[in-house]
C-alpha cells in the first residue's frame, strides 16, 4: 500500500479502536450496574424510612427550590405549580422562580406567582436585567437570596412530584459528604412519536446502568442540571468554586469540580421526575449540540486536573471515558466517510487472523449499548418492552453523528457560548419555532455516498466493513429529511417565537419549524 492508504487505513482502525473503547465501557458499566443495583436500591430505602421516621418535622432543613426560565410560556405554570405543591415541612420550603424571559412568560410566571403567594406560598420571582452566565448566571444570581441550606433545582419541563423533598433530602442529610443527589428522569411525552419513543429508551440506558453503574461503583458521576438537590455548602467551598458560565454544561462542571474537592455525588434510580423529550429532530439537535459542546468544554478544562489528581486510576480511566464519550460522534463519521476507501484498498487479507479478532471485537462492542438499554428497561419497567426500538435509536445515533461530531470538536477548541434553551411543547399555547443552517444538505450527500459506498460493496464483497453502511445511508437519510424545509409546515400564527440558529456554534435545525 502507498502512504496515503496507509494512512486511510489507520485512520479507520483508530476511530473503529476508539468505539471498541466505548462499546465494552457500556459492557463494563452494565455490569457494575447489575451487581450493586439491588442492594444500593434496598439500602437507600431503609436510610429515607430512618430519617422520616427520626426526624422531627422543625428539624428537616430549609430548602430552596429554583426555577431557572427563559422564555418558558408552554410550561412555566405547570412547573411552579408542582414545585409549590412538594410536600414538606412549613416555613421549610421556599421558591425561587429565576425568570430571564422576555416574552409572554413574564406574565405567566407574574400571574402564577401571585396566586400561589395568595394561598401562603413561600414564592419570589428573581428577575436581571442582563442575561449574564445564562443558567448558571441565573442560579447564582439565585444563590445570593437562597436561605436554604440544600437547594433542588428543576428546569422549566420538570414536573417534581409531591414526596420529592421528603424522600430526597434523606439521602443527602443522613452522608455529610454527599454535595448532591440526583434523581431519575421519568418522560411526560414518551408516546408522542417514533423520536420521543427511541430518545426515552436512551434516557432510561442513561439514568439506569450510567449513572447507578458510576455512582454505586465510587466512579466520577455527573448531576444533570435538574431533579437534583444540592447541599449549599458543597457549591459555597472554596475549593469547589461555585456555579460558573465558561462551559455550556454548568451541571457538569459543577459535579467534577466538586467530586475533585472530595465531596461525592448520590444517584436515587427509584425517585422519578417527569419531563419532556424532545418531540422533533431539530429540537433534539439543540439539545445534543449543547450537550456535546460543553461536555468536551468540560473535558478539556477538567481532564488535566483529574490525571492530576490523587484518585485512583480505574476512577481516572472512567471519567476520562465519561467527558469524552461525545467523541463517538466523530469517530462514527470518520468510519462512515471511510468506509468506501478502505473498500476500495481492501486491507483485510493482509491482516491475517487479526482481521477475525477486529471483527469479533467490534461485534461485541456494538452490542454494549442495547445491551445497556435492554437491561436499564427491564429494571425500570419490569419488562423487555420497547426494546425492538433499539434499531430506530442506532438510526438517530448514526444519523446526528456529523452534527454531534461538529459540537464536540468545537468544544474542543471554543469556551463557552449562548445557552440556547430547547424549545417546550407544554399545552403548546406558544409556539416556538427554529431557523437553522442547511446541514441537512450535507446529511442527505453522506448518506447518498453511504448508499454508494454500499452498493460498491454488494458488488465487490470484498470488506468486513460493508454490514455498518446499511445504518450509515438509513441514518443520515432519516436525520437529513427530518431537519429538512420539507419536512415541516411553519406554522402561520402570530404568537411564533423564533429561536435563531447560530453558524458560529454549529448549530443546525430545521428553518422555519413549527409546531402544530
Amino acid at each position: 500500500m502507498t502512504f496515503v492508504e496507509y494512512a486511510v487505513v489507520g485512520l479507520y482502525f483508530l476511530a473503529a479502536g476508539f468505539l471498541i473503547f466505548y462499546g465494552f465501557n457500556m459492557h463494563l458499566l452494565t455490569w457494575l450496574f447489575a451487581r450493586r443495583h439491588k442492594e444500593c436500591g434496598r439500602l437507600q430505602q431503609s436510610r429515607i424510612e430512618w430519617y422520616q421516621a427520626e426526624r422531627p418535622e422543625d428539624a428537616w432543613p430549609t430548602v430552596t427550590t429554583q426555577l431557572p426560565l427563559y422564555n418558558e410560556a408552554n410550561v412555566a405554570r405547570r412547573v411552579i405549580e408542582a414545585a409549590a405543591h412538594i410536600d414538606y415541612p412549613d416555613g421549610k420550603h421556599e421558591i425561587q422562580v429565576l425568570d430571564d424571559s422576555t416574552d409572554a412568560t413574564r406574565a405567566i410566571v407574574d400571574e402564577t406567582v401571585a396566586e400561589l403567594r395568595a394561598q401562603g406560598h413561600d414564592v419570589t420571582v428573581l428577575r436581571r436585567e442582563i442575561r449574564s452566565g445564562y443558567k448558571a448566571g441565573a442560579l447564582d444570581a439565585g444563590l445570593r437570596d437562597a436561605r436554604g441550606e440544600l437547594i433542588a433545582i428543576f428546569d422549566a419541563d420538570f414536573v417534581p412530584p409531591r414526596d420529592f423533598l421528603r424522600r430526597s433530602v434523606p439521602l443527602l442529610m443522613d452522608e455529610p459528604k454527599n454535595a448532591c443527589v440526583q434523581t431519575r428522569w421519568a418522560h411526560t411525552n414518551q408516546n408522542m412519536n417514533w423520536l420521543t419513543r427511541a430518545q426515552s429508551l436512551a434516557i432510561d440506558g442513561h439514568f439506569a446502568v450510567e449513572q447507578g453503574g458510576r455512582s454505586w461503583n465510587h466512579l466520577f458521576m455527573n448531576f444533570n442540571g435538574t431533579a437534583g438537590i444540592w447541599r449549599r455548602a458543597a457549591i459555597d467551598d472554596e475549593q469547589v468554586g461555585g456555579w460558573t458560565s465558561d462551559t455550556l454544561t454548568e451541571d457538569l462542571d459543577l459535579s467534577y469540580r466538586a467530586q475533585l474537592a472530595g465531596w461525592q455525588i448520590e444517584y436515587c434510580m427509584d425517585i422519578a421526575c417527569p419531563a419532556e423529550l424532545p418531540e422533533t429532530v431539530p429540537a433534539l439537535k439543540l439539545q445534543q449540540h449543547r450537550w456535546a459542546k460543553g461536555t468536551l468544554q468540560c473535558a478539556r478544562k477538567l481532564l488535566p486536573r483529574i490525571l492530576r489528581s490523587q484518585i485512583g486510576f480505574g476512577q481516572k480511566l472512567a471519567a476520562t471515558a465519561h467527558l469524552s464519550g461525545y467523541l463517538i460522534s466523530v469517530a462514527m463519521t470518520v468510519i462512515g466517510l471511510l468506509c468506501l476507501p478502505v473498500c476500495i484498498i481492501n486491507p483485510w487479507p493482509a491482516l491475517g487472523w487479526a482481521m477475525y479478532v477486529f471483527a469479533t471485537l467490534m461485534w461485541i462492542s456494538l452490542f454494549g449499548p442495547p445491551l445497556a438499554h435492554a437491561y436499564s428497561r427491564r429494571v425500570i419497567n419490569g419488562s423487555w418492552r420497547g426494546i425492538s426500538l433499539s434499531p430506530f435509536l442506532m438510526i438517530i445515533g448514526v444519523g446526528m453523528c456529523l452534527h454531534t461530531g461538529l459540537a464536540a470538536l468545537a468544544g474542543l477548541v471554543q469556551n463557552g457560548g449562548e445557552f440556547k434553551r430547547t424549545p417546550k411543547d407544554g399545552i403548546r399555547k406558544q409556539r416556538y419555532t427554529l431557523r437553522g443552517s442547511p446541514l441537512w444538505i450535507v446529511e442527505w450527500c453522506a448518506a447518498a455516498y453511504s448508499a454508494y459506498s454500499l452498493y460498491y460493496f454488494m458488488n465487490t464483497r470484498d470488506s468486513v466493513v460493508g454490514g455498518f453502511l446499511l445504518v450509515f445511508a438509513l441514518g443520515f437519510a432519516v436525520i437529513g429529511w427530518q431537519s429538512s424545509p420539507f419536512a415541516f409546515v411553519r406554522s402561520k400564527t402570530t404568537d411564533d417565537a423564533t429561536v435563531e440558529a447560530s453558524r458560529d456554534d454549529e448549530l443546525w435545525a430545521a428553518p422555519g419549524l413549527g409546531h402544530e
